[in-house]
This record gives C-alpha cells, sequence and structure tokens, in this order.
C-alpha cells in the first residue's frame, strides 16, 4: 500500500466518522417523531442518504402523510442518480458489485473519489468512504433510537426543534456559490409561504420546483447572421 493510498484511506475513514455521527441525530429523531427502533435501522440500512431520511422523519414527525415524506425523500435522493452518472466511467463496476457501488453512492463518497488526482485512488475513496459512512451511520442510528426511547418526553430535551437544526447542519455546507445560496433562499420562502396554507409536507415539495426552475437550461440562442458584406461595396 502506498503512502497516497494511505492518506486516502485515513481522510476516507476520517469523514465516516464525522459524518455517521449524525446518525445520532436521525435515530433519535425518528424514534422521536413516532417510528419504532426497527423502523429507524431499516431506514438508515436501505435508505442510507440523510437528507432524504431527515426529509421523512421531518414530514411525517410534523403531520403529514407518509406519501407526502417519501416523495420529499425520493426527491431528495434523487441527487444520487446523477453522481452515478459521474462515477460510472471512473469505478468502472459490472455485476453484482454494481448494486453494492449503488447503495454507496452518496455525497461524501463521491467528493471524496472526484477529488483524487488519479482512478485508482478514486476509486480507493470511493469504497472506502462509502463503506465508512455506511458501517458508522448505521451503528450510530442504533445508538441514537436506543437512547432517545428511554426518553418519555423528547421535547424536554429539545428533539421536537433538532429536524430543522439538522436539516441546517447538512445544508450549511452546501451553499458556496451564489447559485445555490439563492436556490436555498427561494425555497425557503416559498415553503413558509405555503406552511399556513397547504397540509404538512407538501411546501417540502413545492419548495423543490425553485431548484428544477434554477437548472431549467435556458433555450439555446442562435448567433446573429454576418451580414453580408454589400456587393456594390469596393
Amino acid at each position: 500500500m502506498t503512502d497516497e493510498s494511505r492518506s486516502v484511506r485515513a481522510q476516507s475513514w476520517g469523514v465516516g466518522l464525522a459524518v455517521g455521527a449524525y446518525g445520532l441525530g436521525f435515530g433519535a429523531l425518528a424514534v422521536a417523531n413516532g417510528f419504532s427502533v426497527a423502523q429507524a435501522m431499516v431506514l438508515s440500512l436501505l435508505v442510507f442518504t440523510g437528507a432524504s431520511q431527515f426529509a421523512l422523519v421531518g414530514v411525517v414527525g410534523a403531520g403529514g402523510a407518509a406519501a407526502s415524506g417519501a416523495a420529499a425523500a425520493l426527491a431528495l435522493g434523487s441527487r444520487n442518480a446523477f453522481y452515478g452518472l459521474r462515477l460510472a466511467p471512473i469505478l468502472e463496476v459490472r455485476g453484482w458489485r454494481r448494486l453494492t457501488a449503488a447503495q454507496l453512492t452518496i455525497d461524501e463518497s463521491t467528493a471524496v473519489a472526484i477529488s483524487q488526482p488519479s482512478q485508482q485512488l478514486a476509486r480507493t475513496g470511493f469504497w472506502t468512504t462509502g463503506i465508512a459512512v455506511f458501517l458508522c451511520w448505521n451503528a450510530a442510528t442504533v445508538i441514537g433510537a436506543l437512547a432517545v426511547d428511554q426518553i418519555s418526553d423528547p421535547e424536554v430535551i429539545g428533539l421536537d426543534a433538532a429536524v430543522g437544526a439538522a436539516f441546517l447542519a447538512l445544508l450549511w455546507p452546501q451553499l458556496t456559490t451564489t447559485t445555490t445560496r439563492a436556490v436555498a433562499a427561494g425555497a425557503a420562502f416559498l415553503a413558509l409561504a405555503l406552511t399556513p396554507l397547504l397540509p404538512p409536507g407538501v411546501p417540502v415539495l413545492a419548495a423543490a420546483a425553485v431548484a428544477l426552475v434554477m437548472a431549467w437550461p435556458e433555450p439555446r440562442r442562435h448567433p446573429p447572421r454576418p451580414t453580408p458584406p454589400d456587393a456594390t461595396h469596393e
């Protein structure tokens, strides 16, 4: 194993431990919002994308329908499909490994992979980060769910406000450009405006339309045709 490979693995496990800690919050929030410990564990095992899991728990916990929560989770998780398109030529996986790679395609594994200077290091970063986050996230989910299950009133320790705080913690590091800040501000404004008017969960789905509008490609404009030279001009 080369020094570069060791460095990438160390970076990957550092990311895994840091991100996995959020699983404590998810496990606690899931149980606090009416999910069982088993349901929280299944969500982390099968869904395994933090933003989508928090969205589902937040919508259902606020009184929204399960279908609305699932739709919000699906909308947030759809970005992973675009990550897959970017990673496919790097990973070049075949057979059953494609299913495993798809499950591990998340923000963190993608970021570590595409930041590497070579294809081999990118593969190392992707697999190590994906596995590290998966293990840490699921272990933390169990601990968080079991811990809050022993508390009679989760609101006493502030878990009723933790969904918003968790979303903010996930969102804030992504607001690095004018476009992302504009999308976030527009989505927040729309969701706040619609909250008094629509059932829980629907404003979240409506806010996603802001990102779609911002990402919609502008129609191509053909350059003006050059003016033909004056045939009478010498």
